[in-house]
C-alpha cells in the first residue's frame, strides 16, 4: 500500500495525499482494484501528490473522477495525474470490476530521472500524467489484444514488490518503465494535444523550477520568469496539480536531496547549499519535516 499523509485544504477543495517516502523502500505501490465493502459510502473525495493508473480487464461498477461517474469497461485505463480529484468512493462502486492500481513517484524511474514534479520536457514518458484538476483523471483505452499483456505485466510487477528477489529493484524498474512506455503510446493523440494547446503554462513554470531549484527561487521570480502575476500563477498551478509553486520547489530540491544523501558521502550543509537551502539548520528542519527524519538519519536508513 502506498504511505501517505494527508493535507488538509479549506472548505471548497477536497484534501491531498502526499507520498510518504521510507528510506530504502522503492515509490512504487500495485494494488488490486475491486469490490470492497469496507469503504462506507463517506470515503472522502481527494486528490494524490504523486500520479498513477487504473487499469481495468474486465467490466463492472464505477469509478469518480473529477465531477464524473464513469461506467468501468473492458480495457479502461484512468491515467491519474498528480492534482487529479477522485470523487467520493461508495462500497459497491466496483461490485464486478477486476483491476489493478499502480502508483509511483519519478524517483522510481531511476537516478536521471528530473524530479519527482514530472519534468515532461526531458522524460516524456511522463507528459501523460502532467494534468490534473477538477475534470478528472484521463481515459484511454486499452485494445481487446493487448489486454492479457498489460494484466500480465502489471502481475509481474506486483509480484516483484511482493517477493523482492535479488534484483527486484532493477526488475520493478523496468515493468514500470514498460508500463508507461505503453501509456505514452495510447496516450499519444491526446499528449500532443495537451502540449500544444493546454498546457504551455505548466510547462513554462516547470523549466524554471529544473533550471533553477539549486539557487534561491522564491514564486515572485518564478511568475515573472513566465511573465504572469504572483496570485494567478498560484491559482493556476494549484488548481492544474494540487499544489503550490513553493510545494513544487521543495519537492525538487528533496528529490535531488535524497539522492546526493543515498550516493555520496558530500556532508548534510552542503547537500543542503546544493538544493538551494545555503541555511544547513533550515535544509534539516525542512527535510525532516517531510521525511519524519533528519538527513543523516535517512542516509543511515539508506547506507
Amino acid at each position: 500500500m502506498v504511505r501517505t499523509r494527508r493535507t488538509p485544504l479549506n472548505d471548497d477543495q477536497p484534501a491531498t495525499y502526499a507520498w510518504q517516502h521510507v528510506p530504502g523502500e522503492l515509490a512504487v505501490a500495485v494494488m488490486r482494484l475491486g469490490h470492497d465493502t469496507g469503504i462506507n459510502g463517506a470515503h472522502e473525495a481527494h486528490s494524490h501528490d504523486f500520479p498513477g493508473i487504473a487499469y481495468f480487464g474486465a467490466a463492472g461498477g464505477v469509478v469518480r473522477t473529477g465531477r464524473q461517474v464513469r461506467h468501468v469497461e473492458a480495457g479502461d485505463l484512468f491515467v491519474i495525474a498528480p492534482g487529479d480529484v477522485m470523487g467520493s468512493a461508495h462500497s459497491d462502486d466496483l461490485v464486478g470490476a477486476h483491476g489493478w492500481g499502480v502508483f509511483f513517484t519519478a524517483d522510481a524511474l531511476g537516478p536521471d530521472t528530473p524530479g519527482a514534479h514530472l519534468a515532461w520536457r526531458t522524460h516524456p514518458l511522463l507528459f501523460p500524467f502532467v494534468r490534473g484538476g477538477a475534470t478528472g483523471a484521463l481515459r484511454l483505452r486499452v485494445p481487446q489484444d493487448q489486454r492479457d499483456e498489460w494484466t500480465a505485466r502489471i502481475e509481474a510487477l506486483h509480484d516483484e514488490l511482493q517477493q523482492r528477489r535479488e534484483g527486484y529493484r532493477e526488475a520493478v524498474s523496468a515493468h514500470l518503465v514498460l508500463l508507461l512506455v505503453g501509456v505514452s503510446r495510447l496516450a499519444a493523440d491526446v499528449v500532443g494535444d495537451l502540449r500544444e494547446n493546454a498546457e504551455p503554462l505548466l510547462a513554462e513554470v516547470f523549466d524554471v523550477i529544473e533550471r533553477r531549484y539549486p539557487e534561491p527561487l522564491s514564486l515572485r521570480e518564478v511568475a515573472a520568469a513566465v511573465s504572469i502575476s504572483p496570485g494567478h500563477l498560484t491559482s493556476t498551478v494549484r488548481r492544474r496539480t494540487g499544489r503550490t509553486v513553493q510545494e513544487w520547489i521543495t519537492e525538487r530540491r528533496m528529490v535531488q536531496a535524497r539522492r546526493l544523501l543515498a550516493v555520496t558521502e558530500l556532508p548534510v550543509s552542503d547537500i543542503g547549499r546544493q538544493v538551494g537551502f545555503p541555511d544547513a539548520g533550515y535544509f534539516a528542519r525542512t527535510f525532516g519535516k517531510l521525511h519524519g527524519m533528519s538527513p543523516t538519519s535517512w542516509r543511515r536508513a539508506n547506507g
